[in-house]
């Protein structure tokens, strides 16, 4: 996704939005395609009421837009949609949001899932972290964004990030 395609977020009424994990849900099922508050209802398994809430907060933030209506039995469908793909986060709050969001989606594990979490520290240049950013981004670009049967959805952090470790002399060195 290029960063044209993502929506930079700048306020924390934005943050806030997508803090909620009710919120936060329904952001990952309008990236799969537009939604009435019903098809949000059921997939969340909650009520009108609530979710016509989370709806309203979402787009008071500018995150989530009408879609289109229909009349349907006298009433009025609305359909909802995202107003970009993705967000842009800055860096000053994002690293830490994302990592809140996605220890509040994990799924408690299942015996025989293939979740892999660890974290390694490596030495590098600045250009082989420039080298890495962009494997990074180009793995994630090959990925499935969408559902397609037979497919589950995993949670996928990534992060490249300067590490405050302080560095021993040479062994032998006087300090």
């Amino acid at each position: 996704m290029t960063d044209e395609q993502l929506l930079p977020l700048r306020s924390s009424a934005q943050y806030k939005a997508l803090g909620h994990p009710m919120r936060h849900r329904m952001v990952n099922l309008l990236r799969q395609r537009p939604a009435t508050l019903s098809e949000l209802t059921t997939a969340l398994d909650s009520t009108k009421g609530t979710v016509g809430y989370h709806v309203r907060v979402l787009r008071e933030a500018g995150l989530v837009r009408l879609a289109s209506t229909r009349q349907v039995r006298g009433g009025t469908e609305q359909r909802f949609e995202l107003v970009n793909r993705g967000f842009q986060l800055d860096e000053e709050t994002g690293a830490r949001f994302l990592h809140d969001v996605a220890l509040a989606e994990m799924s408690p594990v299942r015996p025989g899932d293939p979740g892999h979490t660890v974290l390694h520290h490596v030495w590098l240049t600045p250009e082989e972290a420039r080298t890495l950013a962009g494997r990074i981004e180009d793995y994630e670009h090959g990925q499935r964004l969408y559902p397609e049967h037979g497919t589950e959805p995993y949670g996928l952090l990534l992060s490249l990030y300067r590490a405050d470790i302080p560095r021993l002399p040479p062994e032998g060195r006087p300090t």
